[in-house]
């Protein structure tokens, strides 16, 4: 293995640049530099994303911004000591060690291993003082790779085993006045886990436990990173007292711990209030009314728990449902699509192919053949797997809330608010009532003999009657009512010049955040008017085209402008990324667009903006329907009339070329020099 860390890596006081982004850029061109990574750009981006979920400042003076990237060849270490120091969000101040930690995509564990040494490292005070009183690389060179286990290459064990639990010894003094449970001192479990696993995870299992020893009571830590976990023995899962989640991602295996008292934050809190983690743990543990596991639910409730706001838990519970609805409505739609393409509209009507294929076969052909009869067995598979789009919306809302307890009570509510023909406001409606009621549910103080019962029996049982009642007695028929009114609404505006404007609404909204939460709604408004559709009822038709066609736009005018009209407005990094841009975009991935955005995104978004709304109006004026819900030019058979289509896509695609080209011209070029100076492996001037 490699020496992580070598003196081409070290920067010894000076200056990066005025702020963290210059100081991680001029890192990454230093890895680039010593040929281990072959991206400088894009290392930043994958270093800079992860920077902008949750700042890496730690107590002390310390940062360590990190990632896996797909531009690294081999595990580094970057290290700069910085005079002055550089704000990267903790909260003490400035940061002046600063550790550019880089991994590989598909790194071995080995390398993960000792990339997490280090983040132990920096939680000791001899380490840090050390790094400060260096005068020479070579020493700084030395202090790390000793740290990490590689400063004696023969003697280092080829493969690192994954990390074990980090006890807090039990032989310690009394606990401390407040953290004692039944008059002994309190026994804490915590599990510490950070989106890559690499540095903050462990550096909250080492605080924690020092705080545990400190405070004298019984505490074990189960680190989940990267490179492997071991999981607690259940006998002390079962002795303890209360659990502390300090996670920045789900928790693996999160049934383990089901029933128990739980404290939730992020994983930065486990590093800088882990005494105040303990504190609230064990005030959990002698509060018979605490938050219990459930089973934790995704990421719409254990990332970063405490900072979300109800606003964004609730958009995180949204997007999760609509993930989990996006492949039933594709796979569904595609297959009555090719039905059409095909067999043609004979068997469109509702029970028309269910009756073909319940009363023939392929030794017993319909009347018509073959033709019609394989045109029949597309529509019915492609009509059940869209009757399962409500029912998808409603369970895996549900399940976002209250994890895989809820899943039941939400896919029955789904079905519910079909059956009141509620449609999917009421399948958004249900998912929450269920996802909320089996949560509740959840935290409820039973016997330990009824546990086990609880997640598989009585909470789905309870959930589904108070979620599905409610839709039955209350809910459902204003819902419907307001699904009609809708309807009519979108109808009448399609035989009018109102329709347009829908177009226009509907394109910006695909193209403001290129995937993010406004796209999503968009996309999941179109996908699931789908169900509604018919030959009688073809405004949700022309409203899936007008999403379809406005997705494209993005990334096919980043793809035009950077590879065609432009390029010298682009940096190396994006004319390559435009050539994949391309593809993506022809196929409806607006995501192809983001590397753009995130590095210009006050040009790259009001262009984007602009094209997307041209094609939205263009689309609704052509009249353009489309039967598939995705595929973008590749199911041009389910396209009507197709160069409607292409003509909206292509005036869009050009408008946001065009803009954008002229947005990069007025603001200047310095952006472009500093990313080229990157792209060259120098480090950039402040």
């Amino acid at each position: 293995m490699s020496d992580t860390i070598t003196t081409g890596l070290v920067s010894l006081d000076v200056p990066l640049g005025a702020d963290k982004s210059d100081v991680i850029r001029s890192l990454a061109a230093r890895v680039v530099a010593q040929g281990r990574a072959t991206d400088a750009q894009a290392l930043f981006d994958d270093a800079w994303a992860r920077e902008e979920k949750d700042e890496t400042g730690l107590p002390g003076g310390i940062a360590i911004p990190h990632a896996k990237s797909a531009a690294v060849t081999t595990p580094s270490l970057a290290f700069a000591r910085l005079t002055p120091g550089v704000d990267f969000g903790a909260p003490d101040g400035a940061a002046d060690l600063v550790f550019l930690i880089a991994a590989p995509a598909d790194a071995a564990e080995a390398h993960l291993a000792v990339l997490s040494k280090l983040a132990r490292s920096l939680m000791q005070a001899d380490f840090t003082e050390g790094l400060r009183a260096a005068t020479t690389d070579e020493e700084v060179v030395a202090i790390v790779q000793t740290a990490i286990g590689e400063r004696d290459a023969a003697a280092a064990p080829p493969a690192p085993e994954a990390p074990a639990p980090t006890v807090a010894g039990s032989a310690q003094p009394a606990a401390v006045a407040g953290l004692a449970v039944d008059g002994r001192p309190a026994r804490v479990v915590a599990v510490t886990a950070c989106a890559t696993g690499i540095a903050h995870t462990f550096m909250a299992a080492d605080a924690l436990t020092a705080a545990g020893k400190k405070a004298g009571i019984d505490l074990v830590v189960e680190p989940q990173g990267s490179s492997g976990y071991q999981a607690l023995p259940a006998d002390v899962i079962q002795g303890a007292d209360a659990v502390i989640f300090a996670t920045d991602v789900d928790v693996r295996e999160p049934q383990r711990f089901a029933g128990k008292p739980v404290v939730r934050s992020g994983v930065k809190r486990g590093i800088e209030q882990p005494d105040q983690l303990i504190a609230e743990a064990v005030a959990a543990a002698n509060n018979p009314n605490a938050t219990r596991v459930g089973g934790e639910a995704a990421a719409a409730t254990a990332v970063a728990g405490e900072k979300l706001s109800w606003g964004a838990r609730i958009q995180r519970i949204l997007l999760t449902g609509v993930s989990y609805m996006i492949p039933f409505v594709a796979g569904g739609g595609l297959l009555i699509a090719l039905g059409f393409l095909f067999f043609g509209d004979d068997y469109s009507a509702p029970g028309n192919a269910t009756k073909v294929i319940v009363t023939n076969s392929l030794w017993d052909l319909p009347e018509g053949g073959l033709g019609i009869y394989l045109g029949s067995v597309a529509f019915a598979i492609g009509a059940a797997s869209m009757g399962f789009l409500v029912s998808a919306l409603a369970g895996y809302i549900s399940f976002a809330i209250a994890d895989r307890p809820g899943i039941a009570p939400g896919f029955v509510a789904g079905a519910i608010a079909v059956t009141m023909n509620a449609g999917f406001i009421g399948g958004i409606v249900g998912g929450l009532l269920a996802g909320v009621t089996a949560w509740w549910i959840g935290t409820w103080r039973v016997p330990r003999w009824l546990r086990g019962l609880m997640p598989v029996a009585i909470i789905p049982l309870l959930a589904s009657i108070v979620a599905s009642g409610l839709m039955v007695l209350f809910l459902g028929r204003p819902i419907a009512t307001l699904m009609v009114w809708l309807t009519d609404w979108l109808n009448e505006l399609a035989g009018t010049s109102g329709i347009v404007v829908v177009g226009i609404v509907l394109g910006l909204m695909m193209c403001f955040d290129l995937g993010g939460p406004v796209n999503k709604v968009a996309y999941a408004f179109a996908v699931a008017g789908l169900a509604t559709a018919s030959p009688e009822n073809t405004t949700p038709y022309l409203i899936m085209a007008a999403v379809m066609a406005a997705g494209m736009v993005p990334p096919l005018a980043m793809a035009l402008a950077s590879t065609v009209l432009a390029r010298d407005l682009f940096p190396p990094v994006e004319r390559e990324n435009g050539k994949a841009a391309w593809l993506l975009g022809a196929a409806f991935i607006s995501e192809g667009a983001i590397p753009f955005a995130a590095a210009d995104p006050l040009r790259v978004i009001p262009a984007s903006l602009v094209g997307g709304a041209v094609t939205g109006a263009l689309s609704m004026a052509f009249a353009v329907q489309s039967l598939a819900p995705h595929g973008g030019i590749f199911v041009f058979f389910a396209i009507n009339p197709v160069w409607g289509f292409l003509v909206a896509i292509a005036a869009g695609t050009v408008v946001s070329a065009l803009a954008v080209i002229a947005l990069k011209k007025w603001v200047g070029r310095k952006e472009l020099e500093q990313a080229e100076a990157v792209e060259s492996g120098l480090p950039v001037a402040a």
